[in-house]
């Protein structure tokens, strides 16, 4: 039995759009989300080096102004795979949501004067893109606070979900099979480098992690599955992460 967090919906009929044409029927690839136009925003900071434990500190200190305005899912910052670089998740309810947040945090005295003044001289870059859940995926939480955060970022081949889907859903499904980790979500983009699945995974520790993911590549079932998805893919990459003080997700 698949735990709560996924959900038995075939992914491939969720994510193709048949239109009607005179001649053969067409099908187009979409990416695949819920029910309703909740979306999540990743945004991923680079920190200059010499700064990382300052940007750290104010984050902890005044980013309640941020959260004030809309919901955050997490905030972790990289300790192996990246260096020097914060993630964080927010919700948005729809794109005009997001957009009146973005106005209030414009006209945020708190906000702007307390911590983005201060905080962008330590930044390098910034990045964001907007990401769905999967359908067959709900937003989890870890079974108790404390452990660490695992990103793994998967660059599928262009197709979308129609192509690429099941397979994909199967081998994440054998992972959890497991019960070495925990999955939190499963996120397919909208709007950055499309063809891109983030699956955010919660384990105890990094060691715990290690010995999971060996006894599942002895897993026939994992190796099966795997082998499957892994047409369809053209990289992958990892990071571990630990949450912040301010993050929900601990």
């Amino acid at each position: 039995m698949l735990p709560p967090v996924l959900l038995r919906r075939p992914l491939a009929a969720a994510a193709r759009l048949a239109l009607p044409l005179a001649g053969p029927q067409v099908c187009f690839a979409t990416g695949p989300r819920q029910n309703n136009g909740i979306f999540y925003e990743i945004r991923t900071y680079d920190i200059k080096p010499a700064k990382m434990k300052e940007f750290l500190e104010m984050v902890n200190k005044y980013f309640h102004f941020r959260t004030a305005h809309s919901e955050l899912v997490g905030f972790w910052y990289s300790e192996l795979g990246a260096m020097n670089k914060v993630f964080h998740i927010w919700k948005y309810d729809n794109f005009a949501h997001r957009t009146a947040v973005r106005n209030a945090l414009a006209n945020d005295k708190d906000w702007q004067g307390k911590f983005i003044s201060a905080a962008l001289p330590l930044m390098e870059k910034q990045h964001n893109e907007v990401a769905y859940l999967v359908p067959w995926c709900q937003l989890g939480k870890p079974p108790k606070e404390g452990g660490v955060y695992e990103l793994v970022t998967f660059q599928m081949k262009p197709g979308g979900p129609a192509l690429w889907g099941e397979a994909f859903q199967a081998a994440v499904s054998a992972h959890i099979n497991t019960g070495y980790t925990s999955l939190i979500g499963v996120f397919h983009t909208e709007y950055g480098l499309l063809n891109r699945v983030h699956v955010l995974w919660w384990n105890e520790s990094p060691d715990h992690r290690a010995a999971g993911r060996h006894r599942a590549h002895e897993d026939a079932r994992v190796v099966a599955a795997v082998r499957n998805s892994v047409r369809f893919l053209e990289s992958q990459q990892n990071v571990l992460l630990i949450p912040l003080q301010c993050s929900p997700l601990k």
